[in-house]
């Protein structure tokens, strides 16, 4: 028997707002339990990145060194692994296939030599890019 025009426009007349209403509490409820692991392991991967770089940054340094005799100083920088500073004869670089990198944050690396506690020192300050801080505000240091 075939189904009738009323039977058939009850079957295809979709969903109803109650229906709706509640996926879209369902996905806001997923969202709410997602939504902060996401960006807590967002914080971390940037915090990870930045002590790959400074990995990364010493390694070169050490290059600059052996070939140099000394790191470089303060004043150099950076700057002196991808341009040769004036007063080096030894220079093998560039050290770095890129221009010296921004921390994740989109701030400069610190560096400087001496460093308070070792030859050279280090650092980002994190995502307020400012010293000290707590959590992903808090410095990262060779």
């Amino acid at each position: 028997m075939p189904a009738s025009h009323t039977q058939l426009h009850c079957r295809l007349r979709g969903f109803t707002l109650l229906e709706l209403l509640i996926v879209i509490v369902i996905i806001g409820m997923l969202a709410a339990y997602v939504g902060p692991k996401y960006f807590t392991q967002l914080g971390k991967s940037e915090r990870t990145m930045a002590k790959a770089q400074i990995a990364g940054l010493e390694k070169a340094l050490d290059t600059f060194r052996l070939d140099v005799g000394r790191y470089p100083t303060t004043e150099e920088g950076l700057a002196a692994l991808v341009n040769k500073p004036g007063t080096v004869t030894q220079w093998n670089g560039p050290y770095l296939k890129k221009e010296v990198p921004l921390d994740p944050w989109g701030h400069p690396y610190q560096y400087q030599s001496p460093g308070a506690n070792s030859e050279i020192e280090l650092r980002s300050y994190g995502k307020d890019g400012q010293p000290g801080g707590t959590g992903d505000n808090a410095d990262i240091s060779s």
